[in-house]
């Protein structure tokens, strides 16, 4: 036993040896701040074939969305029978309890450690409830403070080292706690009423230009969201096209790019070229 000691000690893990951080899944990322990255995101990311939602906007579910790449969630909150639920103005079509929901992004953050998320609420419940179920699944140890007037977004990497990985915004009721903030204060968008990519405009819909975060609503509905609309509105060119019109005409970073049926096409690629890219 003795003599086996020093090949022991000898295959102690060299610290030299230790992968780089990174983060959203690009080591570079980590010298990024938030305003100066793109992510792919999901519109109506609770609805949800697979869980068996009715005119479903996702292919999976959160958790799986998570895994695949999105790092931008759109949701809506409801009550419903009294308790507060993911779902899409009628919960009787499909619903999820919102803190099983908010549970399922904790699970992921806590499984990877370098991953940043925006999660942009469509509320429908009182702020003061948002917050306490928030806190409950324990997002709020997690929360990104949106910078102070005239300062500057941390890094991604200053994000992941302190770990605070999500920013959460609110698009009626923000405010209820200072992590918990409004979106047209932090974000501006695009117009998200299309019925053909013809229609895609980069208009200003809510917010301000001089907003930190820019984001654009990539979906046709004609009148409802489906796979085959997907097929034509994610694939790469017009997804490209839409990115560079929009940031030519506001001279401005694409920060969320959200779709419907986000495993249809190619909103992933597009998205690394244009990170890649630099904006």
């Amino acid at each position: 036993m003795l003599l086996l000691l020093p090949l022991l000690a000898c295959s102690s893990p060299d610290p030299a040896s230790t992968p780089p951080l990174a983060c959203n899944g690009q080591a570079e990322h980590c010298e990024r701040r938030l305003d100066e990255l793109t992510l792919p995101g999901t519109h109506n990311s609770m609805s949800s074939a697979a869980d068996g939602w009715l005119i479903p906007n996702q292919p999976y579910g959160l958790t799986r969305q998570l895994q695949d790449g999105v790092r931008a969630m759109m949701l809506d909150t409801w009550l419903y029978e009294g308790e507060p639920m993911l779902c899409h103005s009628y919960c009787e079509l499909g619903s999820q309890p919102l803190h099983e929901g908010l549970g399922e992004v904790q699970d992921f953050l806590d499984a990877s450690p370098g991953e940043v998320l925006i999660l942009i609420f469509e509320d429908h419940i009182e702020p003061e409830l948002s917050v306490q179920v928030l806190s409950e699944v324990g997002l709020d140890q997690r929360a990104i403070l949106p910078p102070a007037p005239g300062e500057a977004w941390p890094t991604l990497g200053e994000l992941v080292e302190a770990d605070r990985r999500v920013l959460m915004v609110a698009e009626s009721g923000g405010g209820a706690a200072e992590w918990y903030g409004a979106a047209w204060t932090e974000l501006f968008d695009t117009p998200y009423s299309f019925e053909s990519v013809e229609d895609f405009s980069c208009e200003l819909n809510r917010g301000a230009p001089e907003n930190s975060l820019f984001l654009v609503n990539h979906w046709v509905s004609d009148p409802l969201s489906t796979e085959d609309n997907a097929v034509e509105a994610n694939a790469a060119a017009v997804l490209e096209a839409r990115v560079r019109d929009c940031e030519q005409q506001w001279d401005r970073r694409v920060n969320v790019l959200a779709v419907d049926h986000y495993a249809v096409g190619d909103l992933f690629s597009v998205v690394e070229g244009v990170n890649q890219g630099g904006g």
